[in-house]
């Protein structure tokens, strides 16, 4: 495995900007699996290594969460990616925002997450449905209760 995306990584000239969480679930339906990353985006990726920060090590793929939900997933679709994008919308700072993509998973970053090569970057998410995300997961879910 190649430590570095770039090789394999295919761009979309003008990726499309989905304004809803039902055209995410859509699109997260047409394609599974689809992943979500926070960053410059893919032009910036492109060239970009995913890097653990805690131990300095180069990951072999850019870090990603799911989007498609879990086969155990008896919750609707909305649901699923309504709390992916709010457990990780912290990550969404100064000029880094949520895009899909789809890929090939090389392996796992620190925390489990998919580290993907042969990227195709898909759509871009809109602040309204990172805003309807957050509404929605404050409704659905119960936040800090033990799942064990």
């Amino acid at each position: 495995m190649t430590n570095h995306p770039a090789e394999h990584f295919t761009l979309l000239a003008d990726m499309p900007r989905l304004q809803t969480l039902t055209e995410v679930a859509e699109l997260v339906q047409l394609l599974a699996p689809v992943y979500v990353r926070f960053s410059a985006g893919p032009e910036a990726d492109r060239a970009a290594v995913s890097r653990d920060h805690e131990s300095g090590c180069l990951m072999p793929g850019l870090s990603v969460n799911p989007l498609t939900p879990e086969p155990w997933w008896t919750r609707p679709v909305e649901h699923w990616i309504a709390r992916q994008l709010y457990q990780y919308a912290h990550l969404m700072v100064q000029d880094r925002f949520p895009w899909l993509l789809t890929g090939e998973v090389s392996a796992r970053g620190p925390d489990c997450e998919p580290l993907l090569v042969a990227i195709t970057p898909v759509a871009s998410v809109a602040p309204s449905t990172l805003d309807q995300a957050v509404s929605l997961y404050k409704q659905a879910f119960a936040p800090g209760a033990d799942g064990t």
